[in-house]
């Protein structure tokens, strides 16, 4: 062909300011973008040849080569693809695929940068520019007699096409890097890009530096084939040893044989896997390599939990696999990842349009081909498509849950206390999850056996109908739970923060049943038979003699008889209370009074059946009454709630001046 010149058909010179500014947020993504494209001209090459309209050679090996070269500062991307002819450079790249160039530009010249407006005008090539101040494409096309081009470009919107001498079909596209870009020609940085966008492409990807040393490897000589560079025939000497006979005579003995080896030019290992586990079927698929995937893709050496295997051609194609990791609740934030892909290709982490908001707490992959991209391929239309999507991840959660529950009850017991906060955080935020799994969310009662909701009920239904008692801390409210198996009342463990959200949607959703936590107001069937007059008299005294001994005017007395005589103070609070000042805490409001919203505060429990209680009755002046006064106090707190440091060390130091007592 003549060497051509010319104006890219644009209408306009702002096409590469706003390409090379705020296209897209990561400036990285030129490497998906070019090796998409690249595997794209693969597939349609592959698809031409399935259709008989070409025949290409049983053992044609396809793949891309990136070659990073820092000494040039360039960036060249290659594939052996459907190649372009002259016209269809023209036409795919000198018009830019896309009508109304100056409506766009009016549209989005005052736009920031969440803007992203590549792919959907078929300006995927164009970002390039972005971290290249020139950049050329030599294309052949597979047609026969096709004419290599060579297409220039200075980042203007002047171009220069002229014939090239390339001799193989393909493509190949080189970035002549500016100032700001040359990282992404160093091996490593170029890399660790190709791993965050193209780990899974469908093609092998092959990334070197041409301007680096050759690097070699040693094989064995019949290891040897027609691809590799031999360097030079190696032949390693057989190996001996003297060894001594019976007889006392020594020979030797040879231990390996001679070894005939070869020193060739590395072998180019592909940066990617193209059979990605989740394309697979299920039932090809073995634990350990479901482990395996984990491990290499999340970089975390903690076994997942199990998971889940997404394979679905209809009404959609989507594929995936979820797992559920193990949480310390202690110690880790509840954020995973899950990488949304398409066709192989990676978009991006956690998009919530597809992914629903509970099941970002796991790790995983989802590939839909099907997904509607905009124009970048990194943001998704929010239409009804998207919701069926996310309602499919939805229920075959929700099915693989409650069928493990209804199959392996064992291992969906074993699993509950790392999987709850999952399952009940998709409760409160998913309408349809929660009816699906509403029979199997699990409780775990004080002899660490798991109850369903309506088992709980059933524990406690004789002495206290359509009510679930709590404890969020048994170790600090032990007081309380040998009270209450004293009794042989049930109460379920609820530790997570989760749960006070959780359980107040399970009242709402049920009338009439109600949660309350052991520390809640003591009832009758902790306590014997006192008086009115009696309860009033007492407590008017003992509150007299406490305000007195605590110097506080506001503490809340309650005097009850309990059935064991051997706790002698306790702190209870009502569960209306609780709750409020929780909510309080939430909202940062801590340092408010709960009675503004109609709640009083904690109420010290005294037992008129203990002994401490009933001395201090007898001997409101004694010498020790306000010592004790004060202990009873401090130990009712710690059986509720950890004392504060100015606290714990008055009750260390009046704990020592007792025992120094006791001594005299």
């Amino acid at each position: 062909m003549a060497n051509k010149q010319g104006n890219l058909s644009i209408n306009s010179e702002n096409i590469f300011p706003i390409i090379k500014k705020w296209l897209y947020s990561d400036h990285d993504i030129f490497f998906r973008e070019l090796v998409s494209n690249g595997c794209d001209a693969i597939t349609k090459l592959k698809k031409l040849d399935v259709m008989g309209e070409i025949n290409l050679p049983a053992d044609e090996e396809f793949k891309i080569q990136v070659l990073a070269n820092p000494t040039d500062k360039t960036l060249t991307f290659i594939d052996n693809g459907i190649g372009m002819t002259a016209e269809e450079v023209d036409e795919y790249i000198n018009q830019i695929a896309f009508s109304g160039a100056e409506a766009f530009l009016e549209q989005y010249k005052d736009k920031t940068s969440e803007d992203q407006i590549i792919g959907h005008f078929g300006l995927g090539f164009y970002s390039a520019f972005m971290v290249a101040d020139r950049v050329t494409i030599e294309t052949l096309s597979y047609k026969e007699g096709a004419t290599a081009v060579l297409w220039d470009c200075d980042g203007g919107t002047e171009f220069t096409m002229s014939d090239s001498d390339m001799t193989e079909r393909g493509t190949k596209i080189t970035l002549f890097l500016n100032e700001d870009s040359v990282e992404f020609a160093n091996l490593y940085r170029a890399q660790e890009v190709l791993d965050k966008y193209c780990s899974f492409m469908p093609t092998e990807i092959y990334l070197s530096d041409p301007s680096a040393e050759p690097e070699y490897e040693t094989i064995p000589e019949e290891d040897v084939t027609d691809e590799d560079t031999v360097i030079e025939h190696i032949v390693e000497p057989a190996k001996t040893e003297e060894k001594e006979n019976e007889d006392g005579t020594k020979e030797t003995v040879e231990t390996e044989p001679e070894q005939h080896k070869a020193k060739i030019l590395k072998r180019p290992v592909p940066i990617n896997d193209t059979a990605p586990l989740w394309a697979k079927h299920p039932n090809e698929c073995s634990d350990e390599d479901y482990k395996e995937f984990y491990r290499k893709v999340f970089m975390d050496y903690k076994e997942p939990l199990f998971w889940i295997h997404l394979n679905m051609d209809y009404p959609f194609n989507l594929k995936g696999i979820l797992y559920f990791p193990k949480i310390n609740m202690e110690y880790e934030s509840i954020e995973g990842v899950i990488k949304l892909y398409n066709n192989q290709v990676f978009i991006a982490d956690n998009i919530k349009e597809v992914i629903p908001e509970f099941l970002m707490l796991l790790k995983g992959v989802i590939d839909c081909p099907d997904l509607p991209l905009n124009v970048s391929r990194s943001a998704l239309q929010n239409d009804g498509f998207v919701k069926k999507i996310s309602d499919y991840i939805t229920k075959k959660v929700a099915d693989k849950l409650s069928g493990m529950c209804k199959t392996d009850k064992e291992n969906y017991e074993k699993y509950w206390d790392d999987i709850s906060p999952f399952i009940k955080f998709g409760c409160l935020k998913d309408e349809k999850f929660c009816e699906k799994m509403s029979d199997y969310i699990l409780f775990k009662n004080l002899d660490d056996k798991y109850l369903t909701f309506k088992e709980a009920l059933e524990e406690n239904k004789e002495q206290h109908e359509n009510t679930i008692f709590y404890t969020n801390d048994p170790v600090q409210q032990s007081q309380y739970v040998k009270m209450f198996k004293a009794e042989g009342i049930d109460a379920v463990v609820l530790k997570d923060n989760i749960d006070q959200p959780f359980i107040s949607q399970l009242e709402a959703k049920n009338e009439g049943v109600k949660f309350k936590r052991i520390d809640d107001d003591l009832n009758d069937s902790f306590t014997e038979e006192l008086s009115e007059d009696d309860a009033k008299d007492l407590t008017e005294k003992l509150t007299e003699i406490f305000k007195k001994a605590l110097g506080r005017d506001n503490i809340d007395v309650k005097v009850q008889k309990l059935k064991d005589a051997k706790v002698s103070s306790m702190i209870t609070v009502s569960e209306e209370t609780r709750r409020m000042q929780d909510m309080m805490k939430m909202y940062g409001m801590s340092g408010m009074d709960p009675s503004m919203f109609g709640g009083a505060g904690e109420v010290l429990t005294l037992n008129a059946n203990h002994a401490l209680v009933k001395y201090i009755l007898d001997n409101p002046d004694g010498e020790h009454t306000g010592l004790i006064c004060k202990q009873l106090y401090d130990l009712a707190v710690i059986s509720h709630t950890p004392l504060n440091p100015d606290s714990m060390t008055a009750f260390i130091e009046r704990s020592n001046q007792i025992l120094e007592l006791l001594t005299k």
